[in-house]
């Protein structure tokens, strides 16, 4: 039986890679993304696809009707679709951040809430959220980003056990350095101005095009990357709860563990100005 999947966010990156995969794997794809007409190539390549905004009850609510309507099952969910909201706390409007968490926590769980009774209904099916290994440790300026990714941690971690016994699997992927346009998105939702804080969301900006454009992008991965993992999660018969993808995820992971809080600020002074 060829199984089914939703993914949000396709529009490009990590979520048209996971539906091209997915699709040359034999799976039936329905990719989605807020505006329908970014996705005419996977179209194209024979992906369904479906218009999703996260930050919309009638839209999730639809979507998932279209998906069960021109499928009749769902085997899978791969909640990919979210941003990074950058600058120092102070200094972010607080609707920003309310837009950030809607998109990263509350669209992800509302369309898992979508879906689950299908799945429930069927007693198999597979979730898999992306996180981030921002969502095991913390950068100066990325405070509302690494927050949403902590929360996807603690609502992956419940979620997996509460749902297990309908023989449902949940995964968390943890993505580290990861060649999109991740960075020219953060240089977009920076906040501008003077302040106390220009001089700091600056240097936070720059740091991050350094670490996409510059000698650490060898540590990284293409979207791809995480496609294929994201693959392995929805097939092996019994998935890890988490996956990292490229070396920067557990080596700053590890980092973070060993020096401690006092030791990763320390670290954090060599590559930010701290605010004054």
């Amino acid at each position: 039986m060829t199984k089914t999947v939703l993914i949000t966010g396709c529009s490009s990156g990590i979520g048209a890679a996971t539906a091209s995969r997915l699709l040359d794997s034999g799976w039936e794809v329905w990719a989605s993304a807020r505006r329908p007409e970014t996705l005419a190539d996977l179209a194209a390549a024979g992906c369904r696809t479906v218009a999703l905004d996260v930050t919309d009850e009638g839209s999730m609510s639809a979507a998932v009707d279209t998906v069960l309507d021109g499928s009749g099952r769902l085997d899978a969910l791969v909640n990919n679709a979210g941003y990074s909201q950058s600058g120092a706390l102070e200094s972010l409007d607080v609707d920003d951040v309310r837009r950030q968490f809607e998109t990263n926590v509350f669209g992800l769980l509302r369309l898992t809430q979508l879906v689950l009774p299908v799945m429930r209904e069927q007693r198999s099916g597979r979730i898999v959220n992306i996180g981030s290994m921002g969502g095991k440790l913390t950068f100066p300026g990325g405070g509302a980003y690494h927050a949403s990714k902590y929360a996807v941690e603690a609502l992956s971690d419940a979620l997996r056990y509460e749902v297990s016994g309908f023989g449902i699997k949940v995964v968390l992927i943890e993505p580290g350095l990861i060649t999109t346009n991740f960075e020219a998105a953060v240089a977009a939702g920076m906040p501008a101005g003077e302040g106390p804080y220009a001089a700091f969301n600056e240097q936070v900006q720059a740091a991050t095009t350094e670490a996409y454009d510059g000698p650490m992008a060898r540590f990284g991965g293409p979207p791809e990357a995480v496609a294929k993992v994201i693959e392995k999660a929805l097939t092996k018969a019994n998935p890890k709860p988490r996956y990292t993808v490229t070396i920067s995820a557990p080596a700053a992971m590890a980092a973070r563990k060993v020096l401690g809080d006092r030791g990763w600020d320390l670290a954090m002074r060599t590559q930010f100005p701290r605010p004054e």
